[in-house]
């Protein structure tokens, strides 16, 4: 009975989920937290501190040490490693490793992980999908290629801050010396793989899209935007493939030492959004996916690469073959916490009470719900704007707020989707805030399409590797695994009722005014 492990590095963990697809079964989940297992790494929530605050780097020795401290926790507990066949993995998007020395040269230098990362580093943290100290690197890029329009056609999105290519801009500035002893620049999904297979391993097209260097049409890194990232840079990057190749086997070090069997199959490694597009349910066009949690986001299958015109939308690989959307909203959980605070709430209160006791619609109560610097639309002074009645303006109608805020951002995400030309037919909730029956009703009715909340593991990215590994090495269809793994529960389905769609069309219309208004466009 073969099983399938998909294994999660993200920025504040480590995770594995194995699977067994004859029962249909999640057959056991493991974590590491890096902040409270591995405290001597320095990292109590994923990140370095540093005095500039738009510095957000990670130490990849830790990514290694957890990588140990797992299977080592796996394997005390009993889990089946022996019975695993094939294996893939999620890393958190747009963050870079820097070696000097190929990883076969590195993992023969120690018998630990952490001790051999440690010998075979360039520069000896890694910058991370947090990181926002680019700006000028970004802008280098765009003047570079005649324009943002010119590298949002070519990658699918505008350089980015926090994608990879600007990061490696920004080194090269910076550490000329460590730049060029740089062998290899790694994705953490490619670095994770690296360690199991043993050798340099190569980057999967759908993570290699949210780096600012992979042309979308032609799948290959693209000579333009090399050359306005860094010098050699071409020479420094590990080879492109398909996100359904199997790159190699569990490499010795590994398989011996933890109990593995010496033939495992290794799937590439993607990026945790594209993994999760997958553990969704999400991969084909016409099932959208909300993820509320800190952030919102919302993700989808596409099924032509449209850019967003505006820049604020990106564009990834789907594992399962075209391409994804994804947009991502800063003014999520923190902002609907920050008004369940300011007027004393339960969360009763909040989910389930102010919807009660406000209309669809708000009785014309509108809110721009900027209560943190916002990245879709781009707003970097926060501030909230209220238009409506004297008591809503003022601030003291706790329903009408906790209405306005939701409508608010569920119209923003219908607005700023619009660029992908497709309207979902379904749309999957899934994060903190999709327990609450009100937020789901407001975002069946904005988008007129019913909304299922996922049930199962909330670790979708593991998920998704372990299926991804499932279909590669077992050979199971997309829709098989989807039915096994990828369950919504029906009682909890919220479908749009009928004629608030035409309400919400006419809120949407003076949402957009009052947003061209606020941010000055005409």
């Amino acid at each position: 009975m073969a099983l399938y492990l998909g294994l999660d590095s993200s920025t504040q963990s480590l995770s594995a989920l194995i699977i067994d697809t004859e029962p249909g079964k999640i057959v056991g989940e493991y974590s590491v937290n890096f902040g409270e297992d591995l405290p001597q790494y320095g990292c109590p929530h994923g990140v370095l501190p540093h005095d500039d605050p738009l510095v957000q780097h990670s130490d990849p020795r830790l990514w290694a040490a957890a990588l140990e401290h797992l299977f080592a926790l796996m394997r005390a507990d009993g889990a089946p490693l022996c019975r695993i066949r094939g294996i893939s993995g999620s890393g958190q998007q747009h963050g870079t490793v820097y070696l000097g020395k190929p990883m076969e040269a590195i993992l023969a230098a120690h018998a630990s992980l952490p001790d051999a990362v440690a010998s075979g580093l360039s520069r000896p943290t890694a910058p991370i999908w947090m990181d926002s100290s680019t700006t000028a690197e970004c802008r280098e890029i765009h003047a570079a290629l005649g324009g943002e329009q010119t590298v949002r056609q070519r990658s699918g999105s505008s350089a980015t801050e926090r994608f990879s290519g600007p990061q490696i801009r920004r080194f090269a500035k910076t550490d000329p010396a460590g730049y060029r002893a740089t062998r290899t620049i790694h994705l953490v999904s490619s670095f994770m793989a690296s360690l199991l297979l043993g050798s340099d391993a190569p980057i999967d097209l759908a993570d290699a899209a949210g780096m600012n260097l992979l042309n979308l049409q032609s799948g290959e890194w693209d000579a333009d935007l090399l050359a306005a990232t860094a010098p050699d840079l071409r020479a420094k990057l590990p080879a492109l493939v398909p996100s359904t190749s199997i790159i190699g086997t569990l490499g010795p070090h590994l398989a011996e030492r933890f109990g593995f069997a010496s033939d495992v199959a290794l799937v590439a490694w993607s990026g945790d959004n594209p993994n999760s597009l997958i553990g969704t349910g999400g991969w084909r066009p016409g099932t959208a996916v909300i993820s509320l949690g800190t952030s919102d986001t919302f993700f989808a299958a596409m099924s032509t690469p449209a850019v967003d015109p505006q820049g604020y939308g990106h564009v990834f690989g789907n594992p399962a073959g075209g391409f994804m959307c994804l947009i991502c909203f800063k003014n999520g959980s923190l902002a609907r916490e920050h008004v369940k605070q300011i007027h004393g709430l339960t969360w009763r209160q909040f989910d389930i009470d102010a919807f009660e006791q406000t209309p669809p619609g708000n009785n014309g109560n509108l809110m721009l719900p900027y209560f943190a610097p916002e990245i879709t639309p781009l707003v970097l002074e926060p501030g909230v704007h209220r238009r409506g009645s004297q008591e809503f303006v003022a601030g003291i109608d706790a329903a009408a707020d906790v209405r306005a805020l939701v409508e608010a951002q569920a119209l923003s995400m219908r607005i700023h989707a619009e660029w992908i030309g497709e309207c979902p037919k379904r749309l999957r909730v899934t994060g903190g805030a999709s327990r609450s029956p009100g937020i789901c009703q407001v975002l069946a009715d904005v988008f007129d399409a019913p909304i299922e909340r996922l049930a199962g593991s909330g670790n979708s990215a593991a998920l998704g590797a372990a299926l991804r590994a499932a279909n590669r090495v077992g050979g199971h269809s997309w829709d098989d695994l989807t039915a096994m793994f990828c369950h919504c529960d029906p009682q909890r389905t919220a479908a749009p009722v009928p004629g608030r769609a035409a309400v919400y069309a006419a809120l949407m219309e003076r949402y957009r005014k009052l947003e061209n208004e606020v941010l000055g466009r005409k």
